[in-house]
């Protein structure tokens, strides 16, 4: 995987992949947090230990080395780690805005429908107590469970100077310390407090998850190259994969007490909180899978089919936050009108073509095309200030005193 190709002329152009996969997980992501929707049974998450959050933090480790690795190789390491911190900050501040927009939200439906959407995210406890909520949401120490992708984020971002520091030393070194500190967190158990009155840790623990997180930067960076594509290594992926559906899908697995026993055994190496060792296993077998499917048919996600995807993922971050709101809002109208096949394929539909539509202006607010506008304008006035002084200059001029000739 890489992050651009050559084109001709020397240019380089932005490698598909990435995005359309992160448009997926984004779509994805939507969809599993629609309240009670049936579509959520037939998402990647229910046949397999790794879902469309390891699509999302993979991409994003490897889009952030994109954005800020070329920083610090080529400027300085002090201008690179300004820039991460400018990019928590942003992040940061997006976290607590999509806090207030949902937690105002579901007080409004609250009141409208008479059912307790508080309850359904647990924020009884920060609208009782605002003083110690407030200080707990700002300073992360209080992270509902809704709210926990932002912050995970947050905690691999801040990780970045550190590995990029011990990069210079030798590639490998920022990636053994990411591996060190997964396996650390494991041995002793480094969880981060989600709250202050009860022992709940955040969903997602970034000192797990940023295995993941640098596995996408090294391999953008060029740490570390992925295994050559291969039929041997494809029927071990393909068949590893193939492998986890039935102990993974409880539809399957409740009615066999042989697969019970087997996830109760494997339960915690695939833990989601402190990502399990099979989590990441499987995500990097599928991942190798999917490379391999588009190996040498890039073009094909440049087609008109994969555009919207595409846009999707080139807007990740707009798109999520306006997809945690949406899902919440998706979930109110299906308790007014019911959750049938046909309200639930509407709405689901509904909400995608929303986000897809959001990305597009995105796209459209990105490429600024007032300033096109504003620069023929200048031209315009430019070209006709010219003729004016032109046609000042082409007027005959008489010595002082005399008129010209009638």
């Amino acid at each position: 995987m890489v992050a651009s190709a050559p084109a001709p002329g020397g240019l380089r152009v932005r490698d598909p992949r990435l995005d359309f996969f992160r448009g997926v997980a984004m779509l994805i992501i939507f969809i599993a947090h629609v309240p009670d929707n049936l579509w959520n049974e037939y998402i990647p998450a229910r046949f397999g230990w790794s879902d469309a959050t390891e699509m999302f933090v993979f991409c994003s480790g490897f889009a952030a080395a994109i954005a800020f690795g070329g920083t610090f190789v080529k400027a300085s390491f002090g201008y690179g780690t300004a820039r991460i911190g400018y990019r928590v900050w942003q992040i940061y501040a997006a976290h607590l805005g999509m806090f207030f927009f949902i937690a105002a939200l579901v007080v409004v439906g609250t009141r409208l429908l008479g059912n307790d959407y508080v309850e359904q995210l647990n924020l009884h406890w920060f609208i009782q107590n605002p003083m110690d909520g407030l200080i707990g949401l700002f300073t992360l120490s209080y992270v509902p469970n809704y709210f926990d992708i932002l912050p995970m984020y947050i905690g691999a971002l801040i990780l970045v100077p550190v590995v990029m520091a011990l990069s210079r030393i030798h590639p490998w070194a920022g990636l053994t310390f990411c591996a060190a500190l997964y396996t650390a967190n494991w041995l002793y158990g480094w969880g981060v407090p989600a709250e202050p009155f009860s022992d709940r840790e955040w969903f997602f623990n970034p000192m797990a998850w940023q295995l993941l997180f640098f596995t996408g930067f090294g391999l953008s960076m060029g740490w570390v190259s992925p295994p050559p594509i291969s039929k041997p290594l494809l029927w071990l992926a393909g068949g590893f994969v193939a492998l986890t559906i039935p102990a993974a899908h409880w539809g399957t697995a409740q009615n066999f007490e042989t697969l019970r026993s087997l996830r109760e055994v494997i339960w915690m190496w695939q833990d989601k909180t402190d990502f399990g060792l099979l989590r990441y296993v499987h995500f990097l077998a599928l991942a190798y899978l999917a490379i391999a499917l588009v190996k040498g048919r890039e073009h094909l996600l440049l087609a008109d089919w994969a555009r919207p995807l595409i846009t999707v993922g080139r807007n990740s971050l707009p798109i999520f936050l306006l997809s945690m709101g949406l899902a919440r809002i998706v979930g109110m109208v299906l308790d007014v009108i019911g959750r049938t096949p046909l309200t639930l394929m509407l709405v689901n539909l509904g909400g995608l073509s929303i986000l897809i539509g959001f990305a597009y202006w995105c796209t459209f607010l990105k490429r600024q095309p007032w300033r096109r506008r504003e620069a023929e304008h200048a031209a315009r006035t430019a070209a006709e200030q010219d003729r004016h002084a032109l046609a000042a200059r082409s007027q005959p001029s008489y010595p002082a005193g005399v008129a010209p000739a009638e």
